[in-house]
């Protein structure tokens, strides 16, 4: 169940910061209240995940996971661009991630 938590948690975080991106500086109120209900359930439901997996582990795979979704839906949804530095951060946060889900004895599955 933590890892269902953590996925809802990710994408509470994803929803909150596109619609904070959408809100331009909480000029429009329907993505104002969007960006704020994103994050209300990103930090909840890792609260939630925080009791079964360690912090670390748990903040690093939301954040990284985060950052690179909305990285790449940042260039489809507002026509932003991704140099190669860019490109090359995100697929190594990626990476990151994988190991730590495959490879690392501080996750229990």
């Amino acid at each position: 169940m933590p890892w269902i938590f953590l996925t809802i948690a990710i994408a509470g975080e994803i929803v909150g910061t596109l619609s904070l991106k959408a809100s331009e500086g909480f000029t429009k109120f329907g993505f104002s209240a969007l960006a704020a209900a994103g994050y209300v359930v990103a930090f909840y439901f890792l609260s939630l995940v925080l009791k079964t997996i360690p912090v670390g582990i748990a903040y690093a795979i939301w954040a990284g996971v985060g950052v690179a979704t909305v990285s790449i839906l940042g260039v489809f949804l507002f026509g932003q661009t991704l140099d190669l530095a860019a490109v090359i951060g995100i697929t190594l946060i990626v990476a990151g991630v994988v190991i730590l889900n495959t490879l690392s004895g501080s996750i229990a599955h």
